[in-house]
């Protein structure tokens, strides 16, 4: 008689502790591509909203109107909110009537820094999910091979005649398990050393930009008296 070998009808004969396996590798896989188009979207909203801060801010601006705008959005760029965190440290420092240039420059790159890792942390949330699938659903799915092998020689040892024909069914719906563990595994891996490929490009792009702009504040540390944080900056320039 000739076996329905569909994946359906090997799925639903599984043992049940296959069947719990191929269940939870399906979960992470679903999981795993949720994570996957929303780091996509996420991370091209992320890039252009950077380039297009950068533009902004190259484009000579003054550079307490992009403060002012920043601090008014609630959904700026990470590029955005790290200049608008340099800035306010460096305006507050100088409303304290701090002289020394190396203590405003040195408070300005702190909170930039602090938020660089906030936008970083940020920016790299579930990509360890992406690992862990990746990595782990292969010896999941072989677990659930294993034992369903086992589970199904176990059966086989009753029997008086065994043939090819009554060992294939068990093992084709252990193999199943591996199947579905690839299926979970292989999308997460490629997803993951792209997005991590973009998110080190990101951290790049913002370490440049904090460095630039430290730049530029050391350039004008010295350039009039402290002056309240909405006043205007005569002088204050940063062309690159």
């Amino acid at each position: 008689m000739n076996q329905d070998f569909s994946i359906f009808t090997l799925v639903t004969q599984a043992s049940l502790v296959v069947q719990l396996v191929m269940a939870g590798l399906l979960i992470a896989s679903l999981a795993s591509w949720t994570v996957i188009f929303g780091k996509l979207f996420g991370l091209k909203r992320v890039r252009s909203g950077n380039e297009d801060f950068e533009r902004d801010f190259w484009a000579g601006k003054n550079l307490n109107e992009l403060y002012a705008d920043a601090a008014k959005r609630a959904d700026g760029s990470p590029m955005e909110r790290i200049f608008a965190s340099g800035m306010r440290e460096f305006l507050k420092l100088r409303e304290k009537r701090v002289a020394d240039a190396g203590a405003l420059l040195d408070g300005a790159r702190r909170a930039m820094r602090a938020s660089f890792q906030r936008e970083m942390d940020t920016v790299e949330s579930n990509l360890s999910f992406l690992a862990s699938v990746g990595s782990v659903s292969p010896y999941v799915g072989l677990f659930g091979t294993v034992w369903g092998i086992m589970h199904a020689f176990v059966g086989l040892s009753n029997m008086q005649q065994v043939t090819l024909a009554t060992v294939a069914p068990g093992i084709a719906e252990a193999l199943v398990a591996t199947a579905i563990g690839l299926f979970a595994a292989i999308p997460a891996v490629i997803a993951y050393n792209r997005f991590a490929r973009d998110i080190d490009r990101i951290a790049t792009q913002l370490d440049t930009f904090i460095e630039e702009f430290s730049n530029i504040l050391q350039r004008n540390t010295g350039v009039a008296a402290p002056v309240p944080a909405a006043a205007s900056m005569p002088g204050f320039a940063h062309s690159r």
